[in-house]
């Protein structure tokens, strides 16, 4: 929720920055600003790159505040690290009570330290001990070991820093909580503050290194680039067949009543169904090689593509048919010069949402036994807890599915320059 907060409050503060910094500056006089109803109109609407770059820059500093980055000057409160103590109360068999002090001494998760020094000798039977915990984790101290007589009927911590526990009880001290567990043990929890442990997400220099290390040393004897290779391959080749199959069958639904009445029912049962859920079938039917992968991708794309082009066909003005025939074209010209430039734009947005499905489905289809791929790597590293090849992996993908989607976007302005023009 944090998160989420901090995210909007970072969006309004760049928004109004930037509307102060617009009014101050002339406006241009070109199409756009030239227009008398500039809102809902789709081609008077383009990104902002102000706002893209400040959306990616907040993203980084989000990551890098909760994470200790080196790269964000400001972090959000990190773990408790460095020496604190408690003061706990004991009561012996004899119903006597004694104070003794315990050392925390909270380090780093992986360095080495000692623990803390403390007192050796107590004029009481409550003794001075001292724990070691690495950051974000918790260790028990044991009291009734050190203390003497604390192996006895009737000893019991009843209080620390002043304040009554028992077991199954939890109290606050100066950096930390402690938990009394049934069996009397104390639970040392210190301060998680806000931050990520690395376990969970890594900061952004901790990606950046293993990219590196990944991309001259290879993941499981394969190259990086040979897994985004092979991704890249199976996503491409389904995408490919999908469209083949998906673009004129959405046309003959489109155009023919007896091919929507036919098809209709199929498209709209399995347009639902997700990929996932087809995996026991296609390793059934096709085993683990590469066709049952690329299949499943084929899957995830063919009803999209079906469906996009059955839609551009419904959306063409029936003005520019029925001016097509009135000037004596044919049903192939109409639907050569009328219904098929009318449809593209329908036709590149279901490819983009095509090619993004078929990304997300990749990993899937990548479960089928692969030994190479982006996705293997993903679900390879997530059974290791590895969370930065993880992360690396799905920053991989989605720079490889933006570049592509950048791809379509310039080619639909290239080849449907009339989009949003009427």
């Amino acid at each position: 929720m944090i998160v989420l907060f901090i995210y909007v409050a970072l969006f309004a503060l760049a928004y109004i920055a930037y509307r102060a910094w617009d009014r101050s500056q002339e406006h241009r006089h070109d199409f756009v600003s030239l227009k008398t109803v500039t809102f809902g109109d789709e081609s008077a609407v383009s990104a902002n790159r102000f706002a893209s770059v400040v959306s990616i820059v907040a993203l980084f500093a989000i990551w890098g505040a909760f994470t200790g980055s080196v790269i964000t000057p400001l972090h959000v409160p990190g773990p408790f690290v460095g020496d604190t103590s408690f003061t706990y109360t004991a009561r012996n068999a004899q119903g006597e009570t004694d104070d003794g002090v315990v050392a925390v001494r909270v380090h780093k998760v992986g360095e080495e330290v000692p623990l803390p020094e403390v007192a050796t000798s107590s004029d009481g039977f409550a003794v001075d001990d001292a724990v070691k915990i690495g950051a974000w984790r918790s260790s028990l101290s044991r009291p009734f070991d050190n203390d003497i007589g604390g192996e006895e009927d009737g000893y019991a911590v009843i209080a620390i820093d002043g304040q009554p526990i028992a077991p199954g009880d939890t109290v606050r001290f100066s950096d930390g909580e402690i938990t009394m567990t049934a069996k009397g043990s104390l639970s040392v929890k210190p301060d998680k503050g806000w931050q990520m442990e690395p376990i969970w997400l890594p900061s952004p220099e901790a990606v950046v290194y293993r990219l590196g290390e990944i991309a001259t040393e290879g993941y499981k004897n394969v190259s990086l680039w040979e897994h985004l290779g092979y991704s890249l391959g199976r996503v491409i080749a389904g995408f490919l067949l999908g469209s083949i199959i998906g673009i004129p069958l959405g046309y003959a639904m489109g155009l023919s009543n007896w091919f929507r009445g036919w098809f209709d029912p199929i498209v709209e049962f399995m347009r639902p169904v997700p990929p996932l859920a087809l995996i026991p079938l296609i390793i059934i039917w096709f085993g683990i090689g590469e066709e049952g992968k690329v299949i499943l991708l084929f899957l995830a794309a063919l009803w999209i593509m079906t469906i996009a082009a059955r839609a551009g066909v419904s959306g063409v003005r029936i003005s520019k048919v029925h001016a097509a025939y009135s000037l004596g074209a044919s049903k192939w010209q109409i639907l050569r010069h009328v219904i098929l430039p009318n449809s593209l734009p329908e036709i590149f947005t279901g490819a983009r949402v095509a090619m993004g499905v078929c990304w997300g489905t990749v990993v899937a289809a990548e479960l089928v036994a692969a030994d190479r791929g982006a996705g293997m790597m993903i679900v390879n590293a997530s059974k290791f807890q590895l969370t930065d090849i993880v992360i690396l992996g799905i920053i991989l993908i989605g720079i490889i599915g933006y570049g592509i989607d950048i791809l379509m976007r310039m080619a639909e302005k290239w080849l449907v320059p009339w989009k949003g023009r009427g």
